[in-house]
């Protein structure tokens, strides 16, 4: 409708003062108005009790209440004695924008002079009415909507009838904008108490005034024991500082974002926390108390530490890897009679290791630990490659004592085996098509013990040359604990011997 689209020129409003009955009337009106907005439970109470009210203050048995939407619409919330089809037409009609201020009553006492849109004038006349206002609803900050009141003739709007009607426009404001804080506290609330997060309110003088169920989960304290009480139980002696600190800057109105520190739980322990701080100001903008938001991050801090873990882990590994491929080639190079036979050697030394290092990578799921492999699944890793013969039967067989191989042991020891297996298949019982080799692990007297023993090869032949196979036996004696050769006629046996404490480490 047209602002100023007001009475016909013919329509004098009426100058007399009300009756004392009509006064104790609409009294009577705007008492129970109040009694209902304030007993209303939800917003369809509220409006109910609005409609009433219109209708019976202002003398109609139609009545509408609209609210501007999500989307900026003003679309009809209730309303008395209008069809679907006027509600159709006319819904999204208003005079006010969403954003408007002081916006001012309509009253149309004759809808053939608004100034209208013929469309708008029949449909209005086609509903039955010929008069009618629009009342601005509005909050303590914006314009929400507008309530309507419609006449089946023309209408002359008085004094007394336009105080009623702003009168009760701003009962029905305040009734909404308290229904919605309610509605909003309520799921605050709500989110608050259902928080994971330590969420906890104090004065400016560090005084808890609000406690939620993720802050008794996190420090083991109930409300009823923290409320009243001062937060510095919370926080150990050598850090009370930053307490004093972080209220000094909330008094200044910042915030204090993702500060991590240390909190004490109520059995004494303490805790790792990330920690936000954020003023809290009344209804003047005072800042008059603070909010905190703690997140126990104990299982983050104990990743942190497990990544630079495995980090440390594998610069060491890739290290120790390469010291142990330099020492390979730097060996295997004089006794190499053509580049590809070092290559060759140098290959194979390199896949044995990292078949004996495959057994012993971290698992892709579950926790992220050291894995150590067995005895048995090192040796079978190590001869691997040997494992059928042209018959297709088996060339080794492992027995005995099964124990796991601590991370340190794996080089040396897979290192060792290869040089046996390598020496085996060169000039042993792997060289021979029915030569095979029987290994048997025991652990007794506090020694552990692997015995090599080859079978249906040729007959060893002793040897003074000191080869890289010689250098690695002698080294391996000494790291590992011990290794001795028997040249017997039917195969050669060997036996390394280490002490069982170093498989407990």
């Amino acid at each position: 409708m047209q602002h100023g689209a007001v009475s016909d020129p013919g329509m004098g409003r009426g100058q007399l003062e009300p009756a004392d009955g009509d006064i104790v009337r609409e009294q009577a009106v705007l008492f129970r108005l109040t009694d209902r907005l304030y007993r209303a439970n939800g917003l369809g109470e509220i409006y109910d009790a609005a409609l009433d009210a219109i209708c019976d203050a202002l003398g109609s048995s139609r009545a509408s209440i609209l609210r501007f939407d999500s989307h900026g619409v003003m679309s009809f919330v209730a309303w008395r004695s209008l069809s679907n089809e006027y509600r159709e037409a006319v819904n999204g009609h208003t005079p006010w924008t969403p954003g408007e201020h002081d916006a001012e009553p309509i009253f149309v006492e004759d809808i053939r002079l608004s100034g209208e849109s013929r469309q708008i004038i029949d449909t209005v006349l086609g509903e039955g009415i010929e008069a009618l206002a629009f009342i601005p609803l509005a909050t303590s900050r914006e314009l929400i909507g507008k309530f309507m009141v419609y006449y089946p003739a023309r209408h002359r709007f008085g004094d007394r009838e336009r105080e009623l009607a702003l009168t009760i426009a701003r009962q029905l404001g305040f009734a909404i904008e308290r229904e919605r804080a309610k509605t909003s506290a309520t799921r605050l609330s709500a989110l608050v108490e259902s928080s994971d997060d330590a969420i906890i309110a104090t004065d400016l003088d560090g005084i808890v005034t609000d406690w939620n169920s993720g802050a008794e989960r996190l420090y083991g304290y109930g409300r009823k024991e923290m409320v009243g009480r001062p937060l510095m139980l919370l926080i150990p002696p050598d850090r009370q500082i930053e307490e004093r600190q972080i209220l000094v800057r909330i008094r200044n109105g910042e915030h204090v974002e993702h500060f991590e520190t240390v909190r004490l739980r109520k059995d004494g322990s303490s805790i790792p926390i990330s920690l936000t701080a954020s003023p809290i100001a009344d209804a003047s903008g005072a800042i008059v108390g603070v909010s905190k938001i703690g997140r126990d991050i104990s299982e983050r801090l104990r990743a942190q530490e497990q990544r630079e873990l495995l980090l440390r882990e594998m610069d060491h590994r890739v290290k120790n890897l390469f010291a142990i491929a330099r020492t390979i080639v730097n060996l295997s190079a004089p006794a190499a009679e053509t580049p590809a036979a070092l290559a060759s050697t140098v290959s194979d030394r390199l896949g044995a290791l990292a078949r004996a290092h495959a057994l012993t990578m971290l698992p892709s799921t579950g926790p992220s630990v050291q894995v150590a492999t067995s005895l048995h699944a090192l040796i079978a890793a190590i001869l691997a490659p040997y494992r059928h013969g042209t018959d297709d039967q088996p060339r080794f067989a492992i027995s005995g004592t099964d124990l796991p191989v601590p991370p340190a042991m794996i080089t040396p020891l897979s290192l060792l085996l290869h040089e046996f297996a390598t020496n085996a298949a060169k000039h042993g019982s792997l060289s021979a098509p029915d030569g095979s080799i029987e290994i048997a692990c025991s652990n007794r007297d506090g020694k552990v013990s692997v015995q090599w023993r080859e079978v249906g090869g040729p007959p060893p032949v002793a040897t003074e040359d000191e080869g890289f196979g010689s250098r690695l036996i002698r080294a391996a004696a000494n790291e590992l604990g011990g290794v001795v050769r028997d040249w017997d006629p039917a195969g050669i046996v060997l036996e390394i011997t280490i002490d069982s404490e170093r498989f407990s480490v």
